[in-house]
């Protein structure tokens, strides 16, 4: 045993030293590369792309990114890491993508390279590194934000003495953030009737938009999409209710053409003042707050955790293909541990960014320029995420296609949530 031991030992000594030797001879070469990545068109990239000069001042290495549309990414990124060699030699990759694209072998395996380089993932959010794919042998994505879901609303509507009078006669209840799902709905419901705004500002196009966003009243009503076992458990009362008051808030709380709006569209309804409320990406509050972007909302809008007490949580992680050569591998990660690093993160999370690291959610700068990010903290933790899988992009279309289909009267609610498990199930035994 102690020689079997030993040889193993041996073995993994030899290992790291020798991704050493190989990083280092990377990192000599990488000064000569230029990164390029398609990244989704958000203000988190712009955020980023500010920073570049900074990158590249300090390691000669340029940067470059191609900004487009989240639906057209996904295939834009297949097409080049089935080729011979990747025109992009680092990737953004959304949560939805942790099963498909390790799967398929197309990920440099990061845990090695953060080994060899003594890169901390303590202070790393241990839920996002999970939620990307990490497990004790492996770590094809490092988090790069995350985009857990909360409620964005508005304080000055709530605060309204008329409103408050108005909703206490008519429903008994106090007029206040609410804790349920159900006082949601019946709030964005009065608001729309009442108060001059929309009473919610919903992205109900099908596929990825009405995908995470009814993920989150199905979380919030005690729903799931599958066991711990990863049994199919969608099929079920508390989804059938939580589809059912996603469609009553599409139909008499949200704006008109909420079936077909997206997350653009109701960013600049909240952010123009004529919607109460958004159940939306928490890192979309820096944006509507405002004052130069959005004058209608800004100092008007707080966060809260999904009323229920989850809501949809996701993320986008930093991956390098495997069909790249060397040294641009060793200037991908070279990036990959400056733009995550504390320093960078904390720059970023002042101009917006939503962190992965705990250690930038109790950052004093932090929390002095942005308070509710210790809500943002909480938002984070309790989120529950949608089936991660190999065909987890597919199963969007399929439950968005359904809860559309469900919202516009063309099927009931009970027949929508049945299609819906029935497609998860056959997805997940492919």
């Amino acid at each position: 045993m102690k020689s079997s031991a030993w040889n193993r030992s041996s073995y993994a000594v030899g290992l790291l030293a020798a991704t050493a030797l190989s990083m280092s001879t990377m990192a000599a070469q990488a000064a000569d590369v230029t990164l390029r990545a398609l990244m989704e068109d958000v203000p988190e990239t712009r955020i980023i792309e500010a920073l570049l000069p900074e990158f590249t001042q300090q390691t000669g290495i340029k940067v470059e990114f191609e900004k487009i549309g989240y639906p057209d990414m996904h295939d834009k990124l297949v097409t080049q890491l089935v080729s011979a060699e990747s025109y992009y030699n680092l990737l953004e990759v959304d949560f939805l993508w942790a099963g498909e694209f390790p799967a398929a072998n197309w990920l440099v395996d990061l845990k090695p390279l953060a080994e060899a380089s003594k890169f901390d993932l303590e202070p790393f959010v241990p839920s996002m590194l999970d939620l990307l794919g990490r497990t004790a042998e492996k770590m094809p994505i490092l988090p790069m934000y995350n985009y857990s879901m909360g409620l964005i609303y508005r304080t000055d509507l709530l605060k309204d003495e008329k409103l408050k009078a108005a909703y206490k006669q008519q429903t008994g209840k106090d007029l206040a953030v609410p804790e349920t799902i159900e006082d949601y709905v019946a709030i964005s419901t009065f608001m729309k009737a009442n108060a001059g705004v929309e009473g919610a500002a919903m992205q109900g196009q099908r596929g990825d938009p009405n995908a995470m966003e009814f993920s989150n009243y199905l979380f919030s009503s005690g729903g799931k999409y599958l066991n711990d076992d990863r049994s199919i458990a969608l099929n079920s009362p508390e989804a059938a209710k939580a589809l059912g008051l996603y469609i009553n808030n599409i139909k008499s709380g949200a704006q008109q053409g909420a079936l077909s709006a997206t997350l653009d569209d109701t960013l600049r309804l909240m952010c123009s003042g004529k919607a109460f409320s958004m159940v939306t990406y928490w890192w979309m509050l820096p944006q509507i707050d405002d004052a130069k972007a959005c004058p209608e909302a800004a100092g008007k809008v707080a966060l809260s955790v999904m009323p229920g007490g989850h809501g949809e949580s996701g993320g986008w992680g930093w991956g390098i293909p495997q069909n790249t050569p060397a040294d641009q591998q060793g200037a991908a990660w070279k990036f990959i541990q400056w733009v995550q690093s504390k320093d960078v993160s904390v720059k970023r999370a002042l101009q917006g960014h939503a962190p992965v690291r705990t250690d930038v959610f109790s950052d004093r700068a932090v929390l002095a320029k942005y308070p509710y990010y210790k809500t943002a903290q909480a938002v984070v933790a309790s989120g529950k995420s949608f089936p991660i899988f190999t065909y987890s992009a597919e199963y969007e279309n399929v439950i968005g296609t359904q809860v559309s289909t469900a919202a516009s009267g063309g099927t009931t609610v009970e027949e929508a949530i049945k299609a819906s498990s029935d497609g998860l199930k056959e997805l997940m035994s492919r």
